[in-house]
């Protein structure tokens, strides 16, 4: 079942391009919650680099996913500041490992991209569940998705599983305290606060999904 389902570069390129859009669309809102715990430029970080991403993509089309992702993970590590800049960057960079240089991949493949890219966000960011961040998104959502395919759950019911357990992690980073990044600073006044990584980190999925249903 899940060696039957296979997605090409040309939804890969979408997905990407349809990032793009939804960083410009959710800018304000990112900035807006990062104002309230951070430094007020998440979402202004985040257009500048998938701008990069833009300009660049048209050059890169021809790569394998490997490559691509490599090259989309770069972009993003040399031009979105602050954590977002090395975690998002590293997340893409690690992303198309699990492609081995092909231009499609089938969907435990697709399972393997996000588990390296995950695994890269909680290693470069020293963060755990619990901590106030964008791992609290990712890592409950990647347990889930694998759950999902152990027991055999169908490719996409899998992934608006996965996407589900992604928007429960994400709201539940508004009653604690951040234990890392700016918001540690803040204290219990970080309670009742959106974490602004946790909340792009949902988004971000949320599009690779849009693009499943298509």
């Amino acid at each position: 079942m899940y060696e039957n389902y296979v997605l090409n570069k040309q939804y890969f390129i979408q997905v990407i391009k349809d990032l793009a859009a939804m960083v410009e669309e959710q800018r304000d809102y990112l900035t807006k919650l990062d104002a309230e715990i951070g430094d007020s430029d998440h979402g202004i970080n985040l257009t500048i680099g998938f701008r990069e991403v833009m300009k660049k993509l048209p050059e890169w089309e021809n790569e394998d996913l490997t490559s691509l992702f490599k090259k989309v993970g770069m972009a993003l590590l040399g031009k979105v500041g602050g954590a977002a800049g090395p975690l998002y960057g590293g997340l893409f960079m690690k992303f198309g490992e699990p492609a081995a240089n092909k231009d499609e991949v089938n969907f435990l493949e697709f399972a393997e991209m996000f588990k390296k890219g995950v695994e890269l966000v909680e290693s470069r960011g020293k963060a755990i569940v619990g901590d106030k961040t964008m791992v609290d998104t990712l890592r409950p959502a990647l347990d889930k998705l694998f759950e999902a395919i152990d027991n055999e759950v169908k490719p996409l019911e899998a992934f608006e599983q996965f996407v589900k357990a992604a928007e429960v992690g994400r709201d539940s980073t508004i009653p604690i305290v951040a234990r890392k990044g700016r918001a540690l600073r803040l204290g219990e006044r970080a309670i009742g606060h959106l974490d602004p990584g946790a909340t792009s980190s949902h988004l971000i999925l949320s599009v690779f999904l849009d693009n499943l249903k298509k």
